[in-house]
């Protein structure tokens, strides 16, 4: 992915947008665990990545240490509710992984749903025509498959094709948040056209 030139005051001025998803080695948040997390920083009006990939790994240390370097480097709990805005895919999972592994491992609770966040999920069910099925990020995207064979690459340790599907999925997310923060607002103007709409949103 390519990241955006950008200077350092320009960054300071932009909202805290960040690319966020997780790894684990199952679907149940209670007898599962988080194995990576990912972060990176993206342009609050464009969506481009303006920060690199962060890929915290359980296997370099364990699940309750990339928590809490997550929860420090992330401000994610820091008290001001723009400190981190979470962009993601289905953030309900990674809501429900946060909330019950920081118990688990006797962390303060990684809340992401107590502060502004974008979850994409929504766009992609409509542009399905309002189906579910068929609207993961590896039906609509490049992206090749799903994260099904994680679990598996993680019980034989192999770490280089988890890091590598993560970044992959990363960028193809990345580029479809790109594409929808392109595209949405002259669909805001066809809707106003369309329907009389004369007052601003602004």
């Amino acid at each position: 992915m390519v990241i955006t030139t950008i200077s350092e005051n320009q960054k300071k001025s932009i909202m805290p947008n960040f690319y966020l998803d997780i790894e684990t080695t199952g679907l149940d948040p209670q007898n599962s665990k988080i194995i990576t997390i990912q972060f990176a920083k993206l342009h609050d009006t464009t969506s481009q990545q303006i920060g690199e990939l962060q890929i915290l790994k359980e296997w370099e240390s364990s699940e309750k240490e990339i928590l809490r370097q997550f929860a420090i480097q992330s401000e994610i709990t820091h008290s001001y509710p723009f400190s981190f805005i979470s962009v993601g895919f289905n953030l309900q999972f990674e809501h429900n992984f946060f909330i019950q592994r920081c118990k688990a491992n006797e962390l303060e609770p990684i809340d992401i749903f107590n502060k502004p966040h974008l979850d994409i999920k929504p766009f992609a069910v409509i542009m399905n025509n309002g189906q579910f099925k068929g609207s993961g990020l590896d039906k609509i995207t490049g992206k090749s498959h799903g994260g099904g064979i994680i679990p598996q690459w993680y019980s034989e340790r192999k770490y280089n094709e988890i890091e590598d599907y993560i970044k992959k999925e990363a960028a193809e997310f990345i580029n479809l948040c790109v594409w929808l923060y392109k595209e949405l607002p002259a669909l805001l103007v066809k809707f106003k056209t369309d329907n009389h709409i004369e007052k601003s949103f602004i």
